[in-house]
């Protein structure tokens, strides 16, 4: 690998790294953003970078990413009882949840939830469990985006150094 091959590894790497925190946190595309930083890799360096094959079984994950999010965070909230507004509440909360670090993170879905459910008239009860249903489905979605992000990650980084090691001169 040359220099150059490096250091764009490097940064596709770090752009796919944002992508995989994406999957946790919200308002960063996750899966997404770690698609990105596979085309933009394979444009640069084209036959030195992933194959692809890689690229399009990188883009039906963060196909199937997306929809496990939607699907995780639907049936988690339905399940208990949110309603669109506790969903709503869910993703209100955990952005307002980054100002306040970890717990901010972990809690803010959970009263987004509560708090939108009880402003559209949900008894204290039924708030408090559409709240837990808007957190549980937010949380399944979001570690099924993790878990394929590491893998798309994991992919790519095999299928190049492969590649890589296929081109050296012996």
């Amino acid at each position: 690998m040359t220099v150059e091959q490096i250091v764009g590894l490097v940064l596709a790497l770090l752009i796919m790294l944002i992508g995989v925190a994406g999957c946790v946190l919200p308002g960063i595309p996750g899966t997404p953003l770690v698609l990105i930083g596979a085309i933009a890799h394979r444009l640069y360096f084209g036959g030195a970078s992933v194959n692809l094959w890689v690229l399009a079984i990188l883009l039906v994950l963060t196909l199937f990413s997306i929809g496990v999010d939607y699907l995780a965070s639907t049936l988690g909230a339905k399940k208990l009882g949110a309603t669109w507004r506790g969903m709503t509440g869910a993703v209100v909360g955990a952005l307002v949840g980054l100002f306040f670090s970890i717990p901010g993170i972990l809690l803010g879905p959970f009263i987004g939830a509560f708090l939108f459910e009880l402003l559209g008239g949900y008894e204290y009860k039924q708030a408090l469990k559409a709240g837990v249903g808007a957190f549980l489905g937010l949380l399944a979605g979001a570690v099924g985006k993790f878990a394929i992000a590491i893998v798309m990650v994991t992919l790519f980084l095999i299928n190049v150094l492969y590649r890589a090691m296929q081109q050296a001169p012996a």
